[in-house]
């Protein structure tokens, strides 16, 4: 039996490659000087096609250096995660190398994974330097989806992790990369909390309908006469209790990079929103009711006078008959307003077209915005052929075709400037071409979509997660 998460330009590339001096359509702005790096996964180990779920490849991040109107460089470097049999240093899975974002934080890159399994710092050439737990101060993993407010520059996020049983960690950083802050949320189920959102007075959790399989565990750790016996045991801990650290550590220890991902569509876990006051404690969250569905990436969120306004792509389901990545029908753009004071969630369809990889100008994280981005997708998350762009303030779109040999990603915005208007500035993003089998990293108009430039890559850049635009001074030393 075929798997599509290996075809095609889901498949990986095999060779790390460094490129200097690239070749060049258009002109690259001058105010560009930094890096685009986007993670993603590449698997390179031994691999069951019928098991692999594209969550849980190998991670690979791809880089393109800026400067002076010029593409300096592009590099792939796997990142690799500690050796076999070397002491655990963070808390969490050192199985494989992060493979679904990467950011700059308190002088660090860094790649993120989700659900315990450890992050990686990188240095300015991608070379990964080792697991990272922000100086000792949040360990057993974190999030892939951090929020960095605008007003403070601290990084918030969500994390869940099937060891801590029935608990969800929210965490601040602050601007350093050390956690000042740390909540213990107690959330029935071990739900798969794959992202947050982030508002003036709240952080929003969402607890939705895809969690811990205990099957699908069992059946990555142990030989197969085990399996029944050890899903029961983590069936009656998970969720319910902290798991205990031999049980866990044995999970962790035993799980495979390139297979299952241990997370299924369950139909009998409640959807809801939480509200958790921004300094408040766990017994201050409040829960809202949503229609059963899954939210991997919310556009962003903001508060509206009394009431919340979530912005979501949203799946109907996820991992119910495709248990390889995220194909259970259109994914659709959606607002959630949350009114706390009648108790309820009004749901509204902006735009039903087929969207993932929602971004927005991150200054306005939190904040009420008017412009949002999003990659067409085939299904649940395979990249189509285009990229829209959402006015919400006008309820129009504008779509940029890349053609029908090509295939769009994730796209980022970088203002023109640190006072520039919500859309005066460019869009950064990977493009698959079928007909040369290489990628390009195309720079956009963020207001026409109209192509400024693109740079040509050596190779192509396997289909993905998360990526970010990345100044130079906001990483160490800074490769020229």
């Amino acid at each position: 039996m075929g798997n599509k998460y290996l075809d095609g330009n889901f498949a990986p590339v095999t060779e790390e490659l460094t490129a200097t001096d690239l070749p060049v359509t258009g002109e690259i702005p001058a105010f560009l000087d930094g890096r685009y790096v986007r993670n993603g996964p590449n698997p390179l180990a031994e691999l069951d096609p019928q098991t692999y779920h594209w969550f849980m490849g190998d991670g690979m991040v791809h880089g393109v250096r800026l400067a002076d109107g010029t593409a300096r460089w592009y590099r792939n470097r796997r990142v690799r995660p500690s050796p076999p049999g070397s002491p655990a240093t963070t808390g969490g899975i050192e199985l494989l190398g992060a493979n679904t974002n990467v950011i700059a934080h308190g002088g660090k890159m860094l790649a993120l994974i989700e659900g315990g399994m450890a992050n990686y710092e990188l240095d300015e050439n991608l070379d990964t330097v080792g697991p990272c737990d922000f100086d000792g101060t949040l360990p057993g993993g974190y999030t892939a989806h951090p929020k960095r407010d605008p007003a403070t520059g601290e990084l918030h996020a969500v994390t869940h992790f099937f060891g801590r049983g029935d608990i969800v960690q929210y965490s601040v950083l602050d601007t350093a990369g050390r956690a000042r802050r740390i909540v213990d949320i107690p959330v029935p189920g071990v739900p798969m909390m794959h992202d947050f959102s982030l508002t003036e007075k709240y952080v929003v959790l969402y607890d939705l309908p895809v969690t811990f399989d205990a099957h699908s565990a069992a059946a990555i750790t142990v030989p197969r006469p085990l399996r029944y016996p050890t899903a029961l045991l983590l069936s009656a801990l998970v969720g319910r209790v902290r798991v205990p650290d031999p049980i866990t550590a044995m999970v962790g220890k035993r799980m495979r990079p390139n297979d299952r991902l241990p997370a299924r569509w369950n139909p009998a876990h409640p959807a809801r929103v939480g509200l958790l006051p921004r300094e408040g404690t766990a017994e201050q969250i409040r829960w809202f009711e949503v229609e059963p569905c899954y939210v991997f990436h919310p556009l962003n969120a903001y508060d509206d006078g009394d009431t919340v306004v979530l912005d979501v792509v949203r799946h109907p389901k996820m991992f119910h008959t495709d248990t390889n990545g995220p194909d259970e029908g259109p994914a659709t753009l959606d607002r959630w307003t949350v009114d706390p004071t009648s108790g309820k969630v009004r749901e509204t369809r902006l735009d039903d077209r087929s969207q993932e990889f929602p971004r927005i100008d991150d200054r306005l994280v939190g904040r009420e915005h008017r412009y949002g981005y999003t990659m067409e997708s085939l299904g649940g998350g395979s990249p189509a052929g285009a990229l829209i762009k959402h006015d919400l303030r006008r309820d129009t779109s504008l779509v940029k075709s890349l053609g029908t040999d090509r295939q769009a990603s994730e796209f980022v915005f970088v203002p023109r400037g640190p006072d520039a208007a919500e859309d005066d500035g460019v869009l950064l993003g990977y493009s698959y071409d079928r007909q040369t089998d290489r990628s390009d990293l195309l720079i956009l108009d963020a207001q026409t979509l109209d192509t400024v430039a693109a740079v040509h890559l050596p190779s192509r850049v396997p289909n993905g997660f998360h990526g970010n635009w990345m100044p130079d001074e906001t990483t160490r030393g800074g490769v020229r």
